[in-house]
């Protein structure tokens, strides 16, 4: 989504690198039902970028001062062989923080291969310990257990390890105590996230949205909380701590205090295209870039080219969007991960 704003010089410093287009787990927004169902036309194997073509533009983008990597998906542990990307990633000078999004079924099977390849920590999809719960959220029969079991998994391997929770009015928010008291217990960082309207088949509403105000104060309600400082400049999440305590939780309130202005994240999606916002509604293809004998001195300026002329701030401009009645077409978060 493209709207006039003047042109923000913040650096890209995060990068988030979908590896696969495939997904076994689907969660509310992400991969619905309706639309990837058992005859989807996922992408035919020479139409992802090779590790190759990943690693190489990875180091191309640390020389633009990168040096946050996070591999998507789909479900990116059903990329084969992703440990060895992993291994060329973290070999790449400047990048020093890699990390894996993952719905956790996966990790009792991979968890030690990502610590030896160099992962350091990893995110994991969870939005209820209930079970029906999470199943609507989900829309697919995935139990707890499993995740929880991946998660213990990771933790084994020696893994950092967040829980992220999408919090949807009407149907998680009773989640959000049971949530905190577990993970607090086994010191896992949670980040609480607002309902968003990523992609087009959510049937999301503003009405679904529950405040992450409300969320901290509900916290509070039962455990005092200390608000922390932010890691670094532009972070996304509110970060708070359990007081007396080192565990941690975070709101991501991009619906209702939305951070455009400081966002430094972009997004490359498994055939190789490029976003600059979670809700664009089109990319730049450097797979063609990559593929066409394009010096590496060439495909710099084009990231930075593309950077420095993006114009995107749809949460800030959501309310007026719907005010106007409009329905802009955004790409699906299944296609360009989290």
């Amino acid at each position: 989504m493209d709207f006039p704003i003047d042109t923000l010089k913040r650096p890209l410093k995060d990068l988030r690198i979908s590896v696969i287009d495939q997904c076994n787990f689907r969660c509310p927004y992400c991969m619905p039902a309706e639309v990837f169902g058992n005859h989807y036309a996922f992408l035919k194997r020479d139409e992802l970028l090779n590790f190759d073509e990943i690693t190489r533009l990875t180091r191309i983008a640390a020389d633009l001062g990168v040096h946050k990597i996070r591999l998507t998906g789909g479900e990116p542990l059903l990329r084969k062989d992703i440990d060895q990307l992993i291994k060329m990633l973290v070999a790449i000078p400047r990048i020093d923080d890699l990390a894996l999004t993952t719905n956790g079924v996966l990790l009792p099977r991979f968890a030690e291969r990502l610590k030896n390849a160099g992962m350091k920590r990893i995110t994991v999809s969870l939005d209820a310990l209930d079970n029906d719960c999470f199943q609507k959220m989900n829309g697919r029969n995935v139990q707890v257990a499993a995740v929880l079991k991946g998660i213990e998994a990771a933790a084994a391997a020696g893994l950092r390890i967040k829980i992220n929770m999408v919090v949807q009015k009407g149907v998680n928010e009773s989640e959000i105590l049971p949530m905190s008291r577990f993970f607090k217990q086994n010191g896992h960082t949670l980040r609480f996230i607002e309902f968003m309207d990523v992609g087009n088949h959510n049937g999301w509403k503003m009405e679904q949205v529950f405040p992450s105000r409300r969320i901290v104060e509900l916290i509070q309600s039962e455990f005092p909380l200390e608000p922390l400082n932010p890691n670094y400049p532009g972070e996304v999440a509110r970060r708070y701590r359990y007081s007396g305590t080192e565990v941690e939780i975070g709101v991501i309130a991009s619906v209702t205090q939305p951070f455009c202005a400081n966002c430094m994240r972009s997004r490359l999606s498994a055939d190789g295209k490029l976003y600059t916002c979670l809700f664009a509604n089109e990319g730049w293809d450097l797979r063609e870039v990559l593929r066409n004998g394009e010096t590496d001195d060439d495909i710099r300026e084009t990231l930075r080219a593309i950077w420095e002329n993006r114009h995107d701030r749809y949460s800030e401009l959501r309310t007026e969007i719907l005010k106007k009645h409009l329905h802009p077409h955004k790409v699906e978060m299944s296609y360009i991960g989290g």
